[in-house]
């Protein structure tokens, strides 16, 4: 079993009458990518501003390698990689001029730096835009650049959160290329997501967030495991009226109802052999069935099964 890198103990934060974090706990291990995945203002930014020492716990203990932080020491924050929602760029500079400016606030010499640029370039595809202002780059290209300055000083342990919002899937699919090339180099990655299908690629661990708690916590197969075989139908209506609602809640109270904006979602085992008769049911209720999904058990699935609420909303 691989030793433990981050050991987040019962960490607590409020911000006046909101409380952020309620008593966190997880365990990151190392050379593996950790997701929390939740929906947003579930946590998660808390968390990682947190370990990174930008933002200050009420309670708790975090352990690195097994020594406690109190005070971000530099070693630590040299042993760190932080990428942030925000782009943290100048975009009157161009690719490189922001590489080089980053490698120097963390004292690389001159000659690794220039090679370690060429290198975050090459592994970010911009080698041949490093020389355009950042004014001139699309949003996924700067988050590229972004991750490139976070890895110029070889950090060891890297967050990421929400590295891909609003971004072109071009740029998407290569961010998701570093990270596994970085977790198959032994780098230890934290990424949070709200995105379900992201964390189901990338991460080995998961911890699945809602309003400052982590409600479970284990790998991707632990965690639908936990949920069995049930399905989720997702059926797309008209809005349902208050009887309507009402009907199918004693039609098919068994199956846990779940309603949200012009959607119906059902669960239970064997939904195919059962589709037929639910839109039956549905259509003898007066309720107009647009579109039908059935999706097999996955995080998204344990998500609305622990908190009744879609990982988007």
């Amino acid at each position: 079993m691989s030793e433990i890198a981050l050991a987040v103990r019962n960490i607590s934060k409020r911000f006046g009458e909101i409380t952020a974090l309620d008593e966190v706990s997880l365990n990151v291990r190392t050379g593996e990518t950790f997701g929390l995945l939740g929906p947003n203002g579930a946590g998660k930014s808390t968390l990682i501003n947190i370990i990174s020492g930008v933002v200050t716990r009420d309670s708790g203990e975090l352990e690195f390698f097994g020594e406690k932080v109190d005070e971000p020491s530099i070693k630590f924050k040299l042993s760190l990689g932080v990428i942030p929602q925000e782009i943290s760029l100048y975009d009157k500079l161009t690719a490189r001029e922001n590489l080089d400016f980053y490698g120097r606030l963390y004292s690389v010499d001159k000659i690794t730096l220039r090679k370690r640029i060429d290198e975050a370039l090459k592994l970010v595809g911009l080698t041949d835009r490093q020389n355009h202002r950042l004014e001139t780059y699309s949003g996924g290209m700067k988050r590229r650049v972004n991750i490139a300055a976070s890895i110029l000083h070889r950090p060891t342990f890297i967050l990421m959160d929400e590295p891909t919002v609003g971004i072109d899937p071009q740029s998407r699919n290569l961010i998701f290329e570093v990270i596994e090339r970085l977790h198959e180099e032994g780098v230890t990655i934290i990424y949070t997501s709200h995105y379900m299908e992201e964390v189901e690629r990338l991460c080995q661990n998961i911890a699945i967030v809602d309003r400052g708690k982590v409600i479970a916590e284990g790998t991707k197969e632990e965690l639908i495991a936990r949920i069995g075989g049930v399905d989720a139908v997702e059926i797309h209506t008209d809005e349902l009226s208050r009887e309507h609602k009402d009907r199918v809640s004693g039609d098919f109270g068994e199956m846990e109802p779940v309603f949200s904006d012009g959607k119906l979602v059902l669960k239970t085992e064997r939904a195919g052999e059962k589709l037929g008769g639910i839109i039956k049911k549905l259509n003898d209720a007066g309720i107009y069935v647009r579109d039908v999904h059935v999706r097999e058990p996955n995080l998204e699935n344990v998500f609305l099964h622990l908190t009744g609420k879609g990982l988007r909303d």
